[in-house]
């Protein structure tokens, strides 16, 4: 765990958050300002890939928490500045609840 990293601070209980999920090697918990330690995928070493399949893993458990496995929901993984990646750690945000429109 990185001390100045925020997620790994929530993770590591000294910041506060409403958690939503919590699994092996997996944490979901509610963003305080919804949009949307390995720091990115394409810095990650070969064995670290396992927690972004861990994280995929458990998409749908906080979908079913969330309430949105039946309506739908988008998992996003921003990569770097120009994707809009603010905290430089690996995550997913799981959006849903709204109509989100198609992508191409």
């Amino acid at each position: 765990m990185a001390a100045d990293c925020v997620f790994c601070r929530i993770a590591g209980g000294s910041i506060p958050a409403e958690v939503v999920y919590r699994g092996e090697g997996v944490l979901a918990f509610r963003d305080i300002n919804p949009a949307e330690h390995v720091g990115a995928l394409t810095d990650a070493p070969t064995g670290e890939l396992d927690a972004a399949a861990r994280c995929l893993a458990a998409a749908p458990a906080v979908a079913e928490q969330a309430g949105v496995t039946a309506s739908g929901y988008r998992l996003v993984a921003n990569q770097g500045a120009d994707a809009g990646q603010i905290v430089p750690h690996f995550h997913l945000h799981l959006l849903g609840g709204r109509d989100l429109g198609a992508m191409g």
